[in-house]
């Protein structure tokens, strides 16, 4: 800036230059009256920014429109929802204060101090209401106040809750007070221009408790919740998503499929059923068998272990909170919440060579770890769970070849379940760990050769490591756009060092190894549910507990049916006999519903010609086929991936 001039720098690298500081609304109206129209906001040497704000330096500056790709203008329309949410229910319902309302994935929420409930028919007249306010086209415009005024604003409207907020911001610092009509918030911004830059797609969805400041000890206040997005074309397919992700729930479904169940006695921990340990175990042997060919060793580690371990190797310290422990001949223990110590154990017996590394260790290893009630969801979320462990124990120079290895398994087992986008997030060290700075150097620095080696894209997730080591997360995008992280693979320089684990190297002298941890699935329960949820209960035959029902419509083809179930058997297939004196329509049903794959009919004329009417899930037509030529189709349908 020169005598005055303000030079802008655009996107396109191109400069405008005024005479003197300028709105982001005049840049906009400079530039074209359509880009004036459509501005939402500014993004000022990469910070976003409202559209009010004078530019009075020389700057680079971007105009944020509705078209905008990425997740920073959804966060804009949100939060603006959530005030002008605020807005309405302090027009329909004076008495009620208003606290927090930030906005979140999806959507928003805000939290209101008011003595009578909110209903649902509450919930359509504030929806209408902010309809209202947006027609209105109320400038939104931000104010700065001292913070002792306030105060004494908010206080005299009877707003304690925000009177609170405001008195705890140190006095020295301007309050970011946002106006809409007659309404004001504290906010730190940046907001739309008006209530009409909102649009009307968006939608409240349901109401909840929620304390004050997120403490027990303070008091219950109400949440509402809502959705908002750039279009109503974006509300409709969220809103669709929704209207999937119910139908697919896996708790639903598991109930069902007969699946399993979770009862108040056993608080996050699965009862399987016959039909749902047969999956389990399928997924189970399918895994071993990847893991036996990748040249893994499989073992098996106590459940109950010395806190003393836990102490060396560090869990103690930062984990113990999630631990469950138990006390015995004045010694106390811990379920295991991960297997990796135990791991360790086991290498430091005997003596290991260079020329035995890398040491590939899998366990399918039962943990416990406490999570709060609120938190538990399904099989999903649990305090019992099994993981498809693995740590692989090698040399600084293995640790990119180990990592191109492992991440080849991983995609190649995800493929097989019909994953084929998977995302890749590096996690560098959170504020809580353990090893030394120069430790962490070496171990990001390592990870981050070898997923480049490896040839993956990824994106930095920055503060999301283990304690001991940085990690990759490895991240699924399911049937109706969901995301779910799974697998994960940590560099681990300190507890090789802490549980004084040792190899013998070329030189005759000892090392310590670098330890890999590596999962595919996750947890068994969880990539269970995430599954149940992808297929919407209805699995590849390969996967499908019951793979077949043998169906009657008269009894004197009873006898017929125990000979077509005993041949599928034979074949290697998994079915049922359903000789009840029920109708066929009415079997038809109730295998739907529980997502058999296959219904092999067979009546009379069936009994007699040696054939089959088979009627597959979700179909309405039936096909009449030879027994044998069924049962070579379902046979090769069955064959387990990779096998």
């Amino acid at each position: 800036m020169q005598n005055g001039k303000v030079n802008i720098t655009l996107p396109d690298g191109s400069v405008r230059a005024f005479d003197s500081a300028i709105s982001g609304e005049q840049l906009a109206a400079d530039i074209g009256p359509g880009l004036a129209k459509a501005a939402l906001a500014l993004r000022i040497d990469g910070e976003l920014k409202d559209l009010k704000t004078m530019l009075d330096k020389d700057t680079s500056v971007e105009i944020i429109t509705v078209k905008e790709e990425g997740d920073e203008v959804l966060e804009l329309i949100r939060h603006d929802a959530a005030h002008v949410m605020a807005e309405a229910v302090k027009e329909l319902y004076p008495e009620t204060q208003v606290t927090i309302g930030p906005s979140i994935k999806d959507g928003f929420y805000y939290d209101f101090a008011r003595k009578k409930p909110f209903t649902p028919d509450d919930l359509e007249r504030i929806e209408k209401r902010m309809h209202d306010i947006v027609d209105r086209d109320e400038a939104i415009v931000r104010e700065e106040w001292d913070r002792d005024e306030a105060v004494k604003f908010f206080e005299e409207r009877g707003e304690k809750y925000k009177a609170e907020l405001i008195a705890a911001i140190p006095a020295d610092q301007p309050i970011g007070i946002y106006r809409q009509g007659e309404f004001q918030d504290l906010c730190r911004g940046p907001h739309l221009p008006s209530t009409k830059k909102l649009g009307h797609a968006f939608k409240l969805m349901k109401l909840a408790g929620a304390y004050w400041r997120g403490d027990s000890n303070n008091e219950m206040l109400q949440r509402i919740y809502g959705t908002a997005w750039r279009n109503e074309k974006e509300l409709k397919a969220y809103l669709h998503r929704l209207e999937e992700a119910e139908r697919r729930d896996h708790r639903k479904l598991g109930k069902e499929m007969d699946l399993f169940h979770m009862q108040e006695e056993a608080i996050g921990m699965v009862f399987w059923h016959s039909q749902g340990w047969t999956l389990y175990r399928t997924l189970e042997n399918y895994i071993r068998n990847k893991l036996e060919k990748a040249d893994y060793q499989e073992v098996k580690t106590p459940q109950l272990v010395d806190r003393k371990l836990w102490e060396d190797s560090g869990h103690w310290e930062k984990f113990r909170e999630n631990m469950y422990t138990t006390e015995s001949e004045d010694k106390t223990f811990a379920l295991k919440p991960m297997n990796c110590p135990c791991h360790v154990q086991i290498f430091n017996q005997g003596i290991t060579s260079y020329r035995d590394l890398p040491l590939r260790m899998a366990e399918f290893g039962s943990c416990h770890r406490y999570e709060p009630s609120g938190a538990l969801h399904g099989i999903m979320r649990v305090r019992a769970f099994t993981q498809d462990d693995a740590h692989i124990f090698c040399t600084e120079d293995q640790i990119t070849s180990e990592t191109e290895i492992f991440c080849d398994l991983l995609l190649d087992i995800y493929k097989d379940f019909g994953f084929t986008e998977v995302k890749v997030k590096f996690s560098d060290r959170p504020e809580v760990r353990a090893g030394e700075d120069a430790t962490w150097d070496k171990a990001e620095s390592s990870l981050k050769d070898a997923v480049e080696a490896a040839g993956l894209d990824y994106t930095l997730n920055p503060g999301e490591g283990a304690f001991y080591g940085p990690k990759l997360e490895f991240v699924l995008t399911d049937a109706i756009g969901r995301d779910w992280q799974c697998g994960t693979l940590q560099v681990d320089f300190v507890l090789p060092e802490r549980l004084h684990a040792n190899y013998v190297g070329e030189d005759g002298a000892k090392h310590r190894p670098v330890m890999l941890h590596r999962a595919i699935f996750g947890s068994m329960e969880r990539f269970i549910g995430i599954l149940i949820e992808e297929y919407a209960g209805r699995f590849p035959l390969w996967l499908a507990p019951t793979q077949f029902v043998v169906a009657t419509i008269t009894d004197d083809a009873n006898d017929y049916a125990q000979t077509v179930l005993e041949a599928a058997e034979k074949c290697g297939l998994r079915g049922k006999l359903d000789l009840r004196n029920e109708k066929i329509n009415y079997k038809v049903r109730e295998h739907s519903l529980a997502k058999v794959p296959a219904l092999l009919v067979v009546g009379h004329r069936e009994s007699e010609e040696g054939t089959v009417s088979v009627r597959r899930l979700g179909q309405k037509h039936q096909k009449v086929m030879g027994l044998d030529e069924a049962l070579k189709l379902l046979t090769e349908e069955a064959t387990v991936p990779g096998s």
